[in-house]
């Protein structure tokens, strides 16, 4: 049985949908319900800050992928997060499953040059402290030979089916509404986006190959690109003209006052203002995967989501 912790979210999405379509059996975790079809899927409820709750949903389980997602605020991440894991870690024992925790790349803070798996934790933010916590909480468990998981990081991402991510709601939505875009910090410089689909297909990969266990994995992205090549790429795909307005950091802080949201960005704002290139050669050369371009990515958001009549 494949268990989902913290369903209902972009990547668990895509992830069950590529679950389903493999036939696996599969369960569904989380707080609120969710809408089953097919025989093969169950939802149970269960609030991952409670270790008993959390025990029960997985009984059976043979991979358990951590897919939750917290509000974005460090006070919140501060409190639960290491709970969270905690919590998982512990059941991931009295189960015997795998375990596969999706993550960002927060914790490596502000790298100068590709990231890759092995570059080392030095975080610029509270949120990439806290994220460089539970990783290392993970990875300790794993070096002891106490649980078998893996940690699976994307970059920032986009192709949310609920919009939800910065290049969906600043750029593809604005474009689609025939209106203009905003990006965040220089559009000089070059930033990944990892496509949701192609992080749902590669979860599934890693839950099917054993041989993947313990260690950590950049999931399969697109190669860098300016933020005004975004921008003109996303523009001829919407057919629009490439308006855009850039944001710094003051601007973020200013609209932060009122959206606590927008306030937990602008500790993060170095990753808009530098290069962000992430290199994920090592899974598209082990599970010979080629990631979803751009052009192509775009091409299908302005067809599905994004349709305007």
């Amino acid at each position: 049985m494949h268990t989902i912790l913290g369903a209902g979210g972009a990547v668990a999405n895509a992830l069950t949908r590529e679950l389903t379509d493999h036939n696996e059996t599969i369960r569904l975790v989380s707080r609120k319900p969710i809408e089953t079809t097919g025989k093969n899927i169950t939802w149970k409820k269960a609030d991952l800050l409670n270790y008993t709750e959390v025990l029960e949903a997985a009984k059976g389980s043979t991979v358990i992928y951590l897919c939750a997602g917290l509000v974005y605020d460090k006070a919140i991440w501060r409190q639960q997060w290491p709970v969270i894991m905690q919590n998982v870690i512990k059941v991931t024992k009295a189960t015997g499953a795998r375990l596969i925790f999706f993550d960002n790349v927060y914790m490596y803070g502000l790298v100068n040059g590709p990231m890759t798996e092995n570059t080392p934790y030095h975080p610029s933010s509270e949120k990439g402290k806290i994220r460089a916590t539970i990783a290392n909480m993970l990875m300790d468990e794993v070096k002891a030979g106490n649980i078998r998981a893996t940690i699976a990081r994307a970059a920032d991402f986009y192709g949310t089916d609920s919009k939800n991510s910065f290049l969906d709601i600043m750029v593809l939505d604005k474009y689609a509404k025939k209106g203009k875009a905003q990006w965040i910090g220089k559009t000089t410089v070059k930033h990944n986006f990892s496509f949701i689909p192609d992080m749902g297909r590669a979860m599934f990969l890693l839950g099917q190959s054993p041989e993947s266990d313990n260690q950590v994995w950049h999931l399969p992205t697109a190669p860098a690109l300016t933020g005004k090549q975004f921008i003109e790429l996303a523009a001829n795909i919407y057919q629009v003209k490439p308006r855009y307005m850039a944001i710094n950091k003051l601007l973020l802080f200013m609209a932060g006052l009122f959206t606590k949201v927008v306030m937990g960005t602008v500790e993060m704002y170095y990753q808009y203002n530098h290069d962000y290139i992430f290199d994920s050669s090592k899974f598209e050369k082990a599970f010979n995967f080629k990631p979803t371009s751009y052009a192509d990515g775009l091409k299908q958001m302005s067809e599905t989501l994004y349709r305007r009549s």
